[in-house]
């Protein structure tokens, strides 16, 4: 068993006991330094960080392969990956970027095929002059989905 197939290892039975918490990257670097990267349905805790580490150290002899280890939560501002990552951002605004645009709008529905945006737009209006506030709501599959992160709003 390689050393990357270890740490998958000790690390989905760890994640097992931990079902909110799920992994969004492993990086291995090659001066064995394990990059871990989590999300949780409810955000994830310090103490899950500390308790996904611990099973990782537990687990994996240093004498076999010396290695340095760092598990973290994805940060604020870092793309959406999952679809689970969209489902958990139900009611939020996205800034969604598209082959063509890029749409910042309230994320209303995700599903295991595509999501549906929200927002609020100024067009010029079908009769007379001037603009109207119209609300206009598209559904866009991942697959269409370059890039997506959740706005912070203060």
């Amino acid at each position: 068993m390689t050393f990357k197939e270890k740490i998958i290892s000790v690390l989905d039975q760890a994640l097992i006991e931990r079902p909110s918490v799920f992994l969004i990257d492993l990086k291995i670097t090659d001066a064995f330094k394990v990059i871990v990267n989590l999300d949780g349905d409810n955000g994830v805790a310090l103490q899950d960080c500390i308790d996904i580490s611990r099973a990782i150290d537990a687990n994996l002899d240093r004498e076999e392969q010396d290695f340095s280890l760092e598990v973290a939560s994805v940060g604020v501002g870092s793309p959406l990956i999952m679809v689970r990552q969209y489902k958990k951002n139900v009611g939020r605004t996205l800034i969604v970027k598209l082959a063509s645009e890029t749409i910042e709008a309230e994320l209303v529905e995700a599903n295991d095929n595509f999501i549906i945006l929200s927002w609020k737009a100024r067009e010029p209006k079908k009769l007379g002059k001037g603009k109207e506030t119209v609300q206009k709501t598209q559904e866009i599959p991942y697959t269409e989905i370059k890039e997506a992160i959740v706005t912070v709003t203060f």
